[in-house]
């Protein structure tokens, strides 16, 4: 007689990141089939760095850290969006690039989300700021109290929004990129 073997629920681990040149959220979840898990959750401090290139160095450095010791099957991160600063967007997508050089040197699989995909997929509104996104965050993933620094709570939303969207990116017959995105977030570019 043979016996038969479930299969086994699959887990999975998932980095989210929230760049920032300030400030840079980082969170983890723990999938394993439909339900999901805080592991971690917290903020990168780069303020007191007044050199660029060190703060660069910082972030490398901690999320390689990061992945070192949690080992993430995948890494997602918010798309920046572009402000009135044109430097302050380029000082911004360098912090992004860094971390996707961190992931990307330790073979770890990168998925970007617009801010508004983002929202949308955790609380329903692509409109909803950023104390409803922790609010929700609490509920769902039963932590205790919300961080003082809120991109520990949007770097959550980023990878619960991967694990939702399972790494496709939806684009509902659009092309997706950069068009797409100022087209979805007309609020957020400055004329």
């Amino acid at each position: 007689m043979s016996k038969i073997v479930k299969n086994p629920i699959k887990e999975k681990v998932i980095l989210g990141i929230d760049p920032g040149t300030s400030v840079m959220g980082y969170g983890l979840i723990l999938v394993k089939g439909n339900k999901y898990t805080v592991m971690e959750f917290g903020v990168i401090h780069l303020k007191k760095y007044s050199d660029h290139a060190l703060k660069l160095k910082k972030i490398f450095d901690k999320i390689s850290f990061i992945i070192d010791t949690h080992g993430p099957d995948s890494m997602a991160l918010e798309a920046p969006f572009y402000g009135q600063n044109v430097q302050s967007m380029l000082k911004l997508g360098r912090a992004q690039g860094v971390a996707m050089a961190a992931a990307l040197a330790k073979e770890v699989s990168i998925t970007e989300y617009s801010p508004k995909k983002v929202k949308q997929s955790v609380t329903g509104n692509g409109n909803a700021s950023k104390e409803q996104v922790a609010e929700m965050l609490k509920s769902l993933l039963n932590f205790d109290e919300i961080p003082k620094l809120l991109d520990a709570t949007d770097a959550l939303a980023v990878a619960l929004c991967h694990h939702f969207h399972d790494g496709r990116i939806q684009t509902k017959g659009r092309s997706g990129g950069w068009k797409s995105f100022i087209n979805e977030n007309p609020d957020r570019i400055k004329k």
